[in-house]
């Protein structure tokens, strides 16, 4: 019964922390970030929709891309990808690193290789797997 209760308490104060840094990326990046980055901010609108991802998923991927945006135009497309697959982890509805990336028109190394560092850089723990 301890143990239960444990674990119980330890996911709700686990998901607290989630909820507090998804509202603390909010604070990490301007209205203009999100003006000038709009066409990005789409196509993980639409890469979104293509795989069934739910609303909370999608603001959670655009906060995670906004808040750590490159200068690069190049880099955008795979921060992008990294930021919808982190978002869709984060929130409970896991797709594959395949589908994100082609559903993104990325390579899935590209998604593996960065979704890590977007967590990192929001401020999460990534896990070690």
């Amino acid at each position: 019964k301890d143990s239960s209760l444990t674990r119980k308490t330890s996911g709700c104060r686990e998901l607290f922390l989630l909820l507090d840094a998804q509202y603390s990326l909010r604070d990490m990046y301007s209205a203009r970030d999100q003006v000038e980055n709009q066409s990005w901010l789409e196509e993980i609108r639409t890469a979104a929709a293509a795989l069934d991802l739910n609303t909370e998923t999608q603001t959670v991927a655009e906060d995670l891309f906004l808040s750590q945006t490159p200068d690069n135009d190049r880099s955008k497309r795979v921060i992008a990808a990294a930021s919808l697959y982190a978002g869709a982890l984060i929130t409970g509805s896991e797709r594959s690193q395949s589908a994100v990336a082609d559903a993104m028109s990325v390579t899935r190394l590209s998604v593996q290789k960065h979704w890590k560092g977007v967590l990192k850089t929001a401020g999460f723990q990534p896990p070690s797997w």
